[in-house]
């Protein structure tokens, strides 16, 4: 997998991550689920990860760099897939956008519009995120 991504918006302030590896983070959010990318999935990570203890921190970062390494597909059902994975999708399907990203979140995406749903006033800043 080709870890070139190329930033056209300003990243929300990071915690943990350089922007180096929040791009890394990205492009392999990107790779599991597609189109994910374009919500800033590194942003909720890097909150989950400054909430972390050093080493669930490495886990989480020796998780993505592994699966940067190679073809995705070569680490399936590994460990770091599997972590990966879970991040990812709970970065994406969370109905998370990064602050500063004009972007429509996943629920829009997949029609997850209950009415309850359609009523919730998203708030991160339990993950120190604001904005």
């Amino acid at each position: 997998m080709s870890v070139c991504l190329i930033y056209h918006r300003r990243m929300a302030e990071l915690q943990v991550l350089d922007l180096e590896t929040a791009a890394l983070v990205e492009s392999v959010c990107d790779a599991i689920v597609p189109g994910s990318a374009r919500v800033g999935p590194s942003v909720y990570i890097d909150a989950l990860m400054a909430q972390m203890d050093d080493d669930a921190r490495q886990a989480v970062l020796g998780s993505f760099a592994t699966l940067a390494n190679g073809e995705l597909a070569d680490h399936t059902g590994t460990p770091a897939f599997l972590y990966a994975r879970a991040l990812a999708i709970e970065a994406f399907y969370s109905d998370f956008v990064a602050p500063g990203v004009a972007a429509t979140g996943a629920w829009e995406e997949i029609d997850f519009n209950t009415p309850l749903a359609t009523r919730l006033a998203k708030d991160w800043s339990y993950l120190g995120i604001s904005g």
